[in-house]
C-alpha cells in the first residue's frame, strides 16, 4: 500500500485540480447570470466570434446593435418569436425534453439517409451536402449557448448548455430571459437584436412592429444569414402567415 499511495496521490491531485477548475467555471457562469438581473450583457460569445470572422474574412466590421428595454419591445414581436421558436416558453422550466428527443430522432434519420446517398453515389452533389441538423432548443437554451458557448456540437458542450439553461431559469425571470434574447439574437450578418432588425428590414422602431412584420422577423431566426438575402420570399411570407395565426394563443411571461 505504501508503494501505491504516492501513485494514487499523484493521480488524484490533477483530478482534484480539474474538478476545482470545473466548479470555478460554473461559479463564474452563475455570477455572470446573476449580474444580468441588473445589468444587460454587453456582448455574447457568439457575437464576439462573429466580430472575429468578419474581421478575418472581410477585413471590416459592419455592425448594428442597440439595447432596447422590455417595455419598448413590441408585444407582437414577443408573441411571434415565442410562437415560432418556443411555444411552451412561459410554462416549461427551460428544456423541452420531448422536442429534444424528436430532434434527435430526426437527425439520426437524416444522417442515415446521407450515408446511404454517399454510398450509392459518392460523387453526386447530394453526397457532398452535409445532413441537415434539426435543433430542439428552447429560447432559454439558445440564449445560454449564444451567451457563453461555442457552436460545436459535442456532448460536453450540450451538457454545459443544459447547466447554463437551468441557471438562467433559476436566477432570471422569463421576462428578463426573453428581453436579453431579443436584444442579442442574430437577424442577419452584423445585425443583432430587435432594434437593428426593425430598423434594417422595416425602417421602424421595435416598439412599432405590427403583427405581420414581427412574424416575418420571427421566421428569420433559425437561419438569418440565409433569409436576409430575400426577406420577402414566398417561404418567409407563408411561414409568417402561419405564425400570425398562432400568435393570439401565445401567453407572454
Amino acid at each position: 500500500m505504501q508503494l501505491k499511495s504516492p501513485a494514487l496521490r499523484a493521480l488524484l491531485r490533477p483530478l482534484a485540480l480539474l474538478l476545482l477548475c470545473a466548479v470555478a467555471l460554473q461559479l463564474y457562469f452563475v455570477l455572470r447570470i446573476a449580474l444580468m438581473t441588473l445589468i444587460a450583457p454587453q456582448s455574447t460569445t457568439f457575437q464576439r466570434s462573429e466580430v472575429w470572422r468578419l474581421l478575418v474574412e472581410k477585413q471590416r466590421i459592419e455592425w448594428s446593435q442597440q439595447w432596447v428595454d422590455d417595455e419598448r419591445l413590441s408585444a407582437n414581436l414577443k408573441r411571434a418569436v415565442i410562437a415560432s421558436e418556443d411555444a411552451g416558453f412561459a410554462e416549461h422550466s427551460g428544456i423541452e425534453w420531448d422536442a429534444i428527443e424528436k430532434a434527435w430522432d430526426k437527425n439520426v434519420r437524416n444522417e442515415t439517409r446521407a450515408q446511404r446517398i454517399a454510398a450509392a453515389a459518392p460523387q453526386s452533389k447530394a453526397a457532398r451536402r452535409p445532413p441537415k441538423v434539426i435543433g430542439g432548443s428552447t429560447i432559454s437554451q439558445q440564449l445560454a449557448k449564444n451567451l457563453f458557448l461555442s457552436g460545436e456540437r459535442t456532448l460536453a458542450r450540450k451538457t454545459q448548455e443544459l447547466v447554463l439553461t437551468f441557471a438562467l431559469e433559476t436566477l432570471l425571470t422569463k421576462r428578463r430571459i426573453l428581453e436579453i434574447y431579443l436584444n442579442s439574437v442574430e437577424w442577419g450578418e452584423g445585425l443583432f437584436g430587435a432594434h437593428a432588425a426593425a430598423r434594417h428590414y422595416f425602417r421602424t422602431d421595435p416598439s412599432r412592429l405590427d403583427t405581420y412584420a414581427a412574424a416575418r422577423l420571427a421566421v428569420m431566426l433559425p437561419a438569418p444569414k440565409r433569409f436576409e438575402k430575400n426577406p420577402g420570399s414566398g417561404y418567409v411570407q407563408g411561414r409568417a402567415a402561419t405564425i400570425v395565426a398562432r400568435m393570439p394563443a401565445v401567453e407572454l411571461p
